[in-house]
């Protein structure tokens, strides 16, 4: 019971300090891991003593893989096909060699730096190659970081887990192999690749694609709740990941794969979890940081010595020396180039992958995991505060541009800019209107509601009417159309986004999605 209650006020913890921290850590600049990990030795047995989760813990295990899950489901779900088609040069550079050739330099750094196996070597060198999409939300959310990185560090960061998973499973494989009594290694690495590669992806593109058909039925009946939705889309990946796993296939890499089939085929639902979903998923991995943070982590002081050191300057080193070279070419600047190269953090993956030996009981995986803890710390640490650095001077820049400006409405955003009796294109606003009639048998609609003909009928009799544009960012990429003289406004932060941008306090704000 007491196990319980500290579980249940664990969550609790969690839920309410990233709520109020939210804004004060983004602000900042502060990697908010490195404050979950804090709070989770505050609460672990050096702290306050209200849990104490070690590497046998099967709350940990079971925390450990959703978040795994979660983790390559969320990467899929967050690609862009026309962002990977447009840039493919950029994506086989970063995923090809510029992945591969890090893993290979830091499994090299391990066998002989650490004396470890080739099988041992190989895990920790895929595991550390992997760079961390919940340490770099922060860098991708700044307006600050130029569009080119951007889409290289999504895009990197989103593709690369499903690349490295396969080589930690299968030099398992051979490390369990390499024990005393095993035999039969060729017969179980070919059942650990079918489960791979074949049972694995399938099972997880059949239930990715059996959901959106289900979904997409019931959607045209009797409509579901945008939010519900999103609840929908974790529902598949763990599904996937429970149907793969119970015939002896990859669950993880059905995740991925019901989540590529989401980004694919229904941007709806895809655009749903990034708008709600993608909360939840965040708020279960910031709990792993802070089940990881109570004991385990620190694990990895304890091999301090010189060699572990020059591993892990090695393992921090090797895609920056990799990459920097590598990105030549591919129509990137300097700038650009340095910023990719140098925002490449070690956190969640890392420590996850490693995780999975440990789970398995492959021999030594302790010591593994304990290296890789000591190398995610000290990227916490050094590109965590590269980023605050970063993200701090972008701030300063950004407030000076806004006190040198004149206080103004700026004209040329708004519509009396363009023809005022011009109607509104109605490419976009239709669709918003379908699937509020969609769902009206959910929901009752907002009592702020405005039609086309309303907006005509205000800007006919000159109002002051500014259209807002503030579809989720997949949407805005995949199409050209917008509506005359619309400002463009995210929905991640719409207040501050407004406030920063001057937008007239007096306006009748038309906002449009789909």
């Amino acid at each position: 019971m007491d196990h319980f209650i500290g579980t249940v006020a664990l969550i609790g913890i969690v839920i309410v300090v990233a709520a109020l921290l939210s804004g004060a850590v983004e602000r900042s600049g502060v990697p908010i891991v490195a404050v979950f990990l804090a709070l989770g030795a505050a609460l672990g047995p050096w702290g306050l003593g209200i849990a104490n989760i070690g590497l046998e813990s099967s709350l940990l295990r079971a925390v450990a893989t959703l978040a795994l899950a979660l983790v390559l489901f969320s990467d899929a779900v967050t690609l862009d096909y026309k962002e990977v088609r447009s840039r493919r040069r950029l994506v086989w550079r970063l995923l090809g060699p510029g992945t591969i050739a890090p893993a290979i330099l830091i499994a090299l750094a391990g066998w002989a730096l650490l004396g470890i196996s080739v099988p041992a070597a190989a895990i920790l060198g895929a595991a550390l190659a992997s760079t961390d999409p919940v340490l770099l939300r922060s860098v991708l959310r700044s307006r600050a970081l130029p569009g080119p990185a951007r889409v290289a560090l999504r895009l990197e960061s989103g593709m690369n887990d499903a690349l490295l998973l396969p080589v930690v499973i299968l030099a398992m494989v051979l490390e369990h192999g390499v024990t005393p009594g095993q035999s039969g290694i060729v017969t179980l690495l070919i059942h650990r690749a079918v489960g791979l590669f074949l049972l694995g992806p399938a099972l997880g593109a059949l239930v990715g694609l059996v959901g959106i058909v289900v979904l997409g039925r019931v959607r045209g009946g009797i409509g579901v709740r945008r939010d519900y939705e999103s609840l929908y889309a974790l529902g598949l990946a763990f599904t996937a990941y429970a149907v793969a796993e119970s015939v002896d296939g990859s669950g993880f890499l059905a995740a991925f794969t019901a989540g590529l089939l989401v980004a694919a085929q229904d941007i709806e639902l895809c655009d749903c979890f990034l708008e709600y979903g993608e909360a939840t998923a965040e708020m279960l991995l910031l709990l792993t940081f802070v089940a990881l943070g109570m004991s385990v982590i620190w694990s990895g002081l304890g091999v301090i010595d010189v060699r572990t050191i020059v591993f892990a300057a090695v393992a921090l080193a090797a895609r920056t020396v990799v990459l920097l070279p590598m990105l030549k070419g591919v129509g990137l600047t300097t700038r650009e180039r340095r910023l990719i190269a140098l925002f490449g953090p070690r956190g969640l993956s890392s420590l996850l992958f490693t995780l999975l030996p440990v789970f398995a009981g492959v021999p030594g995986a302790g010591y593994l995991f304990a290296v890789a803890c000591l190398v995610v710390l000290l990227s916490v640490l050094l590109h965590g505060s590269g980023m605050a650095l970063f993200l701090r001077a972008s701030h300063r820049e950004r407030k000076r541009a806004q006190d040198g400006a004149t206080v103004s409405a700026p004209p040329a955003q708004a519509p009396a800019a363009q023809d005022p009796t011009a109607p509104v294109a109605q490419a976009h606003a239709a669709p918003s209107e379908t699937a509020a009639e969609g769902a009206s048998d959910v929901a009752a609609p907002a009592p702020d509601r405005i039609t086309i003909p309303e907006v005509q009928a205000l800007l006919s009799r000159g109002e002051d009417v500014l259209p807002v544009d503030s579809r989720a960012d997949r949407s805005y990429r995949a199409s050209e159309l917008q509506a005359r003289g619309a400002v463009r406004l995210p929905p991640e932060d719409p207040v501050r986004d407004a406030t920063e941008m001057r937008l007239s306090r007096h306006a009748t704000l038309v906002v449009y999605c789909a």
